[in-house]
């Protein structure tokens, strides 16, 4: 297998394992307001959606697409998604039910609520 065939399985394996929601349960949370209210909007709060919620977009096109279709800007965009859910889940907060950090990694595919099941 090439180099860059190597580096695409892991950040999908990596992916496939930071991702734990179905791209149907994702585009069902992207529509509501919790996911709309989080995330970064610019240094000014200017765009009209969060940086997390246009990457939710994004994950749910990737999920559902066949793996032969998938581009190098998709495998950029796994290792992308594999970073910040690593990122975050070392910053849980107490209350993670209800909170902001909880519903900024549901916009990025990753529901932390599963892993304690």
């Amino acid at each position: 297998m090439p180099a860059g065939a190597d580096a695409n399985a892991k950040a999908a394996a990596d992916f496939a394992a930071a991702v734990n929601m179905t791209a149907d349960e994702l585009e069902k949370w992207l529509r509501t307001a919790q996911s709309r209210a989080v995330g970064w909007k610019g240094p000014h709060g200017e765009l009209h959606e969060s940086i997390g919620h246009a990457s939710g977009r994004r994950i749910v096109r990737t999920l559902r697409l066949p793996k032969g279709e998938l581009t190098g800007d998709d495998y950029t965009h796994m290792r992308k998604v594999v970073g910040f859910v690593r990122r975050h889940l070392g910053q849980r907060p107490d209350n993670v039910v209800t909170s902001r950090w909880r519903y900024s990694l549901m916009n990025w595919g990753h529901d932390p609520l599963k892993d304690e099941l």
